[in-house]
């Protein structure tokens, strides 16, 4: 067998061989991150699809977490009798079928090698850093697997698949019924991840631009955008064009976005240089003006303070990556193939190497063979522990006080409340005044009078803190008895007056 199609032999295999151990550890699916407000999402229309208010907090307010996405999911969750959390791994299968598939089409777009989707998809997935960076809508393995059930994978996969749509379209002039159709997928992923829909505009952009197109294209594709706007603008369980604004009180949230940027992507500096050689080329290569708009965009965001523009990196990410994946078969004379091949499978090891610890998701890290066994366990970050104990006793709509971080993330997703959101939200008006009030509640030397004021202005029936065994609600004031404790010294005290 020639070496080139070992090469391509070896792509295909190691590609499927990652996705096994994703859908692995989708049956997992361990705990960590916006796990909590996507169950407390489906927890909501499970119970009320039509109005289902705060996914959070006992309050009657929109929520830019029912996407059109979650609202199917939460059909599914109502038609059948399934926990929201078996609900969310069906989601992370559709997700992570959408995103392989979605790779694979765009790809060949781009190129007819046989290897390059599966070379594609393994540099999308390692060709980051030696930094591991985990967050919702960052694809790298190890952030995949602690998101892949997120709607940021789904609106990943739909905004892949936009864009092969869209380049086939643009060079076939396809009909009316094709444009409006990508109007309207293009308004179902901006209401599914507003960022991650940032990330396609930019790359449907470039698809267009590179393109080129007649007078007739721009004219469908105006009609295809007017949709899309229509759609935006009618989605009835949120304003979405309230959000634009909304972005400004996130920066202290996407602040870490702009740190150890060598550290995270340095790998993928060979993409870049793929891409000036792709540029060299051709002055109008969509990957090259993909990349160029979200340098700008991220660009802007760090200068300007606008941190939250630090979710637009996978715009600087994909086009890179996906670059030196094609330049791999498409590089012009055989020797310089090889060449890319090595180097590009050389900083996939070490992208890989840097990763490893995702193999911990699926077995336990002492049980993997030989020495690989202490580098999955280095690498490795246990996940969280729920709150499924808590269940026994607190019921679905039920108020919890409880304080501010994991707590008030987790607690939502078995159907409870908690008095403040443990997310920022921005369609919530007192959401400060909540925080507050969780502040002074748990505060040194607040009165008992002032905490039982806040326990009865929010209806809470519940308080979970930690506690020392024998005394119940200790330093907390009176009225409390505790009823249950669970991990990491979790005390569940029951309101008593």
């Amino acid at each position: 067998m020639r070496p080139a199609r070992v090469a391509q032999a070896a792509a295909v295999v190691v590609a499927a061989a990652v996705v096994v151990l994703m859908l692995l550890v989708i049956v997992r699916l361990p705990w960590a991150g916006d796990l909590g407000v996507h169950a407390a999402t489906l927890q909501r229309l499970r119970h009320n699809l039509l109005d289902p208010g705060n996914p959070l907090v006992d309050a009657d307010t929109p929520s830019p977490y029912y996407s059109p996405w979650m609202v199917l999911l939460g059909c599914v969750a109502r038609m059948t009798d399934l926990s929201v959390f078996w609900v969310l791994r069906i989601g992370a299968f559709v997700g992570l079928g959408l995103l392989v598939t979605g790779v694979w089409r765009y790809v060949r777009t781009l190129s007819g090698r046989g290897a390059a989707p599966a070379v594609a998809l393994l540099s999308l997935l390692f060709l980051w850093g030696t930094v591991l960076f985990t967050w919702s809508g960052f694809y790298g393995l190890n952030s995949l697997a602690l998101t892949v059930s997120y709607p940021s994978v789904f609106t990943l996969g739909l905004a892949f698949h936009l864009w092969a749509w869209l380049g086939r379209a643009v060079r076939e002039d396809g009909g009316w019924g094709v444009w409006l159709g990508l109007g309207a997928l293009w308004a179902v992923i901006l209401l599914c991840h507003q960022f991650t829909g940032v990330v396609a505009s930019l790359g449907a952009v470039a698809t267009v631009v590179a393109a080129r197109p007649g007078r007739a294209v721009w004219g469908r594709l105006g009609c295809g955008v007017v949709l899309g706007f229509v759609l935006l603008l009618v989605w009835p369980y949120y304003d979405f064009f309230a959000l634009v604004g909304g972005w400004g009180g996130l920066e202290s949230v996407h602040r870490p976005l702009y740190e150890d940027l060598f550290g995270r992507y340095w790998l993928v500096l060979l993409g870049v240089v793929a891409l000036g050689v792709r540029w060299w080329r051709d002055r109008w290569d969509p990957l090259v003006l993909f990349f160029v708009l979200g340098v700008v965009v991220v660009a802007v965001g760090g200068v300007s303070g606008q941190y939250a523009w630090g979710r637009v990196l996978p715009a600087v990410l994909i086009p890179a990556q996906v670059a030196v994946a094609v330049e791999v078969g498409e590089a012009g004379r055989r020797v310089v193939r090889v060449g890319w091949g090595c180097v590009l499978g050389v900083a996939l090891v070490v992208g890989a190497w840097a990763q490893v610890g995702t193999v911990g998701y699926v077995v336990r890290p002492g049980d993997v063979p030989g020495a690989l066994s202490g580098v999955v366990a280095e690498k490795y970050r246990e996940p969280w522990a729920g709150y499924q104990w808590m269940t026994r006793w607190v019921a679905y709509g039920d108020v919890v006080m409880a304080r501010e971080g994991r707590p008030s993330a987790q607690i939502p997703a078995y159907g409870a409340y908690t008095v403040a959101p443990g997310y920022p939200d921005f369609f919530l008006p007192d959401e400060g005044r909540r925080e507050e009030a969780v502040r002074r509640y748990f505060g040194v030397g607040v009165s008992e009078g002032e905490r039982g004021v806040i326990l009865r202005e929010y209806g809470v029936r519940w308080v979970m803190d930690t506690g020392v065994a024998g005394r119940p609600g200790v330093g907390l004031g009176l009225g409390l008895r505790e009823v249950g404790r669970g991990p990491g010294g979790q005390v569940l005290y029951e309101v008593v007056r």
